[in-house]
């Protein structure tokens, strides 16, 4: 659909949406340039606070992925005012609020309309070093891949809502998708990685085979290596899946290759959509012990290794047991 439309990119050289980068780039002088991303979306917890944090966080999320830094954001929502308290709208705006003051930034105004689902976002607007821009099409044969958070928000948000979840289960969850991915994107820019793009609604295959096509590679992965929330792959075992990750995995099919061993609902575990998911970044085999080991110094969550780019093959993704 995009390529029909006719957008000239002025004074941006670097890259447009064209390049399908995580933020939209303008190069502002032969040193900088702003980096900008929109994004929003329905409440996927029940606490309007969390859900205004969580909103705020995959916003930011696009901005760290592609090494920059956030100077200001603008609310963007949607709300029934005739049908909910505005004090529920006034806590999702503190969760953004507060979640923006975690990431140093502030927040300089927005837009609101009436609409009969509630809706919260932000617009980010970051700066980054012309010669620092880590985009998503520049992967290089033989870096290995290495994933940040776990995976798996999109069946657990599906199972809370019917109930299956336990508490500790639905924390681990709500905290992958509250924790900001800043920390993450220093330690790639500190150790040279060549490519990157944060997991959000295509799931991990999704963005990973964008990460392909755009370097024209094929990744080899490995299911065992994949993090995972816990749960996960029991839920996912009884057909609690949410419309979106299908989706997913249908649009995909052609793509991707499955060793024999790998079963329907572990291929669905790997196109589950997410919020605010952790970092898929490419670097160079020299470089992947030093980041692993800052990375799970520094985070919550266990980063690991679970594959690596090959030359261009039939298939863009195979995923081995």
């Amino acid at each position: 659909m995009l390529s029909k439309l006719k957008n000239p990119e002025i004074n941006s050289p670097i890259g447009g949406f064209a390049t399908f980068d995580d933020c939209g780039i303008h190069q502002i002088n032969d040193t900088q340039s702003i980096i900008q991303t929109l994004d929003f979306f329905t409440p996927i917890v029940d606490d309007p606070y969390l859900f205004g944090q969580i909103a705020a966080t995959n916003a930011l999320s696009d901005i760290y992925a592609m090494g920059g830094t956030p100077i200001f954001a603008l609310n963007i929502a949607a709300f029934p005012s005739n049908k909910l308290s505005l004090n529920i709208l006034s806590e999702i705006l503190q969760g953004g609020i507060d979640k923006c003051n975690e990431a140093n930034i502030s927040i300089l105004g927005g837009h609101t309309i009436k609409d009969d689902i509630p809706k919260y976002g932000l617009a980010v607007t970051g700066l980054i070093n012309n010669n620092d821009i880590i985009k998503n099409n520049t992967a290089k044969e033989n870096d290995d891949i290495i994933l940040t958070k776990p995976i798996g928000s999109g069946i657990i948000s599906t199972a809370i809502k019917k109930g299956l979840v336990k508490k500790e289960i639905e924390k681990q969850a709500t905290s992958i998708m509250n924790t900001l991915n800043n920390k993450a994107a220093k330690i790639m820019l500190k150790h040279n990685a060549n490519a990157c793009t944060d997991v959000t609604g295509f799931g991990l295959l999704g963005h990973l085979n964008e990460i392909c096509k755009g370097s024209n590679l094929s990744a080899i992965i490995n299911y065992k290596n994949i993090p995972l929330i816990s749960d996960v792959e029991k839920f996912a075992k009884n057909k609690i899946v949410p419309g979106g990750t299908k989706n997913n995995f249908l649009f995909l099919k052609d793509d991707l290759y499955f060793s024999e061993s790998i079963q329907e609902y572990k291929k669905l575990i790997l196109a589950d959509a997410q919020t605010s998911g952790g970092l898929i970044i490419a670097c160079n085999k020299s470089n992947t012990k030093n980041i692993l080991l800052e990375l799970n110094q520094k985070s919550s969550f266990k980063s690991k290794l679970i594959g690596e780019f090959k030359s261009k093959q039939e298939y863009n993704i195979y995923c081995k047991r």
